[in-house]
């Protein structure tokens, strides 16, 4: 069995889709990193909702998307970009899933940790309302018993005038802090609104305001998520960290290097592309556990390809190829989502998906993954 698949120019190519899954197994917990797989939300495909609609969610297949990872040893980062906060998510969507979420991750023992931000905020804001709905939403998140993580502020990136104001914010929001704290810097390739981040486009002075917060409160900072994808950035900063400070990789296009680390150190893993890859970075980090780093390698080098299209600018589209690969994956029945972003990419985009992730052997069930991508080809016209 072939399928035809469209290219960028316009032909049709064929593909020979695989007929066995990559062997994968579960195991002990992780020993040697820290990993968090940020998890997307699953659309209600039966709401009567328009693009500027607040987020229906199936609330179900969502939760049991959160399952599955924890199943395979992995953290959720809840409520994060990868959930559509900000493209689709509301704030009121989201408290409702960290809610949702962190309770589910107490009955089955699952690492969670969610996303604090500012998006109950729709316009223009002063630096008070900016502190004043990160307050919110960072209570919110402690009462669910979750980790927290500071997410970037859209707000906070308008209101500021200049370094100092950062140092303001996060330094009252550490202060007030009852458990240390997760800081996230998402460059503006995942979100323009955030250029400039940290008082700065110049990313020297940006890191230089960025490391000042953590220097200033290291005992509530139990580490940083770094999402610039720039791998000697992150390393850098890595290094320049104070002692017991963790640094999470959330680069998308060169985690195996990072997290497999060097002579000096390594990251722990925050990563999108972790809600596909789920099953097979676990396998590859038990095996990092063992301290076998060129077997790691060897099973995460290959996505590398898989990742960097499904994060190829506009980056923050992301999104929309982690579901599709859900659906194809059976961990949903349908590939809609909230805010209409399932239009986002094109269907050359998706077929290139389809073959890189297949060829990974990462669909449970790979003749469910074929004939899902033929009734998407048949919707777009293709006939095989």
């Amino acid at each position: 069995m072939t399928l035809r698949l469209p290219g960028a120019d316009g032909t049709l190519r064929t593909y020979e889709p695989r007929t066995e899954p990559l062997a994968l197994t579960t195991g002990a917990p992780f020993t040697s990193r820290t990993v968090f797989s940020a998890a997307h939300v699953v659309a209600d495909p039966f709401a009567d909702t328009t693009p500027d609609s607040p987020a229906a969610i199936d609330w179900d297949a969502t939760l049991a998307f959160r399952r599955h990872l924890w199943s395979h040893g992995l953290g959720v980062a809840e409520a994060m970009d990868t959930a559509q906060r900000g493209m689709g998510l509301d704030w009121a969507g989201a408290a409702e899933l960290i809610r949702r979420s962190a309770a589910e991750a107490k009955t089955v023992g699952g690492l969670i940790a969610c996303g604090v931000g500012t998006d109950q905020l729709t316009g223009p804001a002063t630096l008070a309302e900016v502190r004043a709905a990160y307050e919110e939403q960072l209570a919110l998140v402690e009462t669910s018993g979750a980790r927290s993580i500071l997410m970037a502020s859209r707000a906070l990136a308008a209101a500021a005038s200049g370094p100092e104001d950062y140092l303001d914010v996060y330094g009252h929001l550490l202060r007030q802090s009852s458990e240390p704290v997760v800081l996230h810097w998402l460059g503006p390739m995942f979100d323009p609104a955030l250029e400039g981040y940290w008082g700065s486009s110049d990313l020297d002075a940006a890191t230089d305001t960025f490391l000042e917060v953590i220097a200033a409160h290291p005992d509530k900072v139990e580490g940083i998520k770094v999402s610039l994808l720039d791998a000697q950035r992150e390393i850098d900063i890595r290094r320049r960290l104070p002692q017991g400070v963790r640094c999470y990789t959330g680069d998308d296009f060169n985690y195996p290097e990072l997290i497999a680390g060097d002579e000096k150190g390594f990251s722990h893993a925050l990563l999108g592309i972790f809600d596909p890859l789920g099953p097979l970075a676990a396998e590859a980090v038990r095996v990092l556990d063992t301290g076998n780093t060129a077997g790691f390698r060897e099973l995460l080098d290959p996505t590398v390809e898989l990742s960097r299209h499904l994060f190829q600018a506009p980056t923050r589209f992301y999104k929309t190829g982690v579901v599709f690969l859900a659906w194809l994956a059976g961990h949903q029945s349908h590939f809609t989502m909230v805010g209409g972003l399932q239009s986002a990419r094109s269907l050359p985009h998706f077929a290139r998906a389809y073959e890189l992730a297949d060829g990974l052997g990462l669909f449970p069930d790979p003749k469910l993954a074929e004939e899902r991508m033929k009734s998407l080809l048949a919707l777009y016209g293709v006939t095989q």
